[in-house]
């Protein structure tokens, strides 16, 4: 039944008159909603352009927006879906997903410029793969750091120049702003809240088996656990969630997260455990929150990295907004209850290194409005 429908939403999109499909947002699903956001509505409220808004995530917000300028196709991953990006036919396609032509998912055959969107403050050459933005014709850089190494890449691989926009990130500013919207909370005897938020990986903090001690030793101590897993955490080592799950879930003192699209557990806890995740800059540096860093071998997708000589950005920033544990001293963790948390750490020494703050969506709206002018 689920092809079937999948068939009906790519003809629908395909019949539409071609003014109508000029501009399209793709989404893996909800995940990816908060970092699109921004844009697909300052697009909607600044002009007449015609949005057309693609996820494969039944449960992504961006499919329930109603705008009469506004239409929602949703496509599963897979054959459908690849097909139909091979024959797609859009003046520019806005997405967060690298890799395009590496894998499975291609380039149109018809003429389409595609816009790559920062999914994370990260740097672009570690963690991401090879050849990860060779494909796109403008990346949206969420700070100077990403256009360095754009830039580099080019130069090293011999590689034809991308348009590079000075755009910002929009989750960032999406989480100053629902901060200025809570009441100020004043904590006097109550629990320490930690959020364990690490990223995803063989080596990771979940995946190493270290997560379920901190665990083990954070509620020992007293304080509220979060666990917030990554999605491909929970896609690919279900059992070491389960263990934690198993042992805590009824615990009064614990709780699961596995929607990292929300913002509650930034906003309610106190200090995040992390490794080299990039929600751990999205905490620090939208809500001025310290970070333990677990110190897991780094999350190295590019094995030629270096070739750059460009420290990526989550190498030299973690140090300047919050503390690094050995692994071998996780059965050592300090008593997280008697750590003096209420000096905020310096927000700049990250925002610093961000565009257009609590703007991007307004400079990025621009950018793509120029693209579309020029087709």
């Amino acid at each position: 039944m689920g092809f079937f429908r999948h068939i009906k939403d790519v003809m629908r999109f395909m019949q539409l008159p071609r003014e109508q499909r000029r501009l399209t947002f793709y989404s893996e699903g909800k995940n990816y909603w908060p970092h699109l956001e921004g844009l697909v509505k300052e697009v909607l409220a600044t002009s007449e352009i015609q949005v057309c808004y693609i996820s494969s995530g039944v449960d992504d917000p961006g499919l329930s927006l109603e705008h009469t300028n506004y239409l929602t196709f949703k496509i599963d991953e897979g054959f459908v879906r690849n097909w139909f990006f091979e024959n797609i036919e859009t003046d520019a396609m806005v997405m967060t997903m690298p890799d395009i032509e590496q894998f499975q998912v291609k380039r149109s055959k018809y003429t389409v410029h595609y816009v790559y969107v920062q999914h994370s403050l990260v740097s672009l050459h570690m963690i991401y793969r090879k050849g990860a933005f060779d494909h796109y014709d403008t990346i949206f850089c969420a700070g100077p750091h990403h256009i360095r190494e754009i830039r580099a890449m080019e130069k090293k691989y011999n590689l034809q120049a991308k348009n590079l926009v000075e755009h910002g990130y929009g989750r960032l500013d999406s989480i100053i702003e629902e901060a200025k919207s809570r009441p100020k909370k004043v904590k006097v005897n109550e629990p320490l809240h930690v959020l364990i938020a690490p990223t995803w990986g063989p080596e990771g903090t979940v995946e190493s088996g270290i997560a379920e001690k901190i665990v083990d030793q954070l509620i020992n101590q007293g304080c509220i656990v979060t666990l917030r897993p990554h999605p491909q955490t929970i896609k690919f080592a279900k059992d070491k969630i389960d263990s934690i799950l198993n042992k805590y879930s009824q615990h009064n003192m614990f709780n699961y997260e596995a929607n990292i699209a929300g913002q509650d557990s930034l906003h309610e806890s106190d200090m995040m455990i992390s490794d080299w995740s990039g929600a751990a800059l999205d905490y620090a540096s939208g809500l001025g929150k310290p970070v333990v860093f677990v110190n897991v071998p780094r999350k190295v997708n590019n094995i030629d990295y270096e070739e750059l000589s460009i420290e990526p950005f989550e190498v030299f920033i973690r140090e300047k907004i919050g503390k690094i544990i050995d692994t071998i001293k996780i059965e050592q963790l300090p008593d997280f209850r008697k750590v003096q948390i209420s000096k905020k750490i310096d927000q700049n020494v990250i925002l610093d290194n961000v565009y257009n703050i609590e703007k991007s969506s307004t400079y990025g709206c621009k950018a793509i409005k120029e693209l579309l002018n020029h087709k």
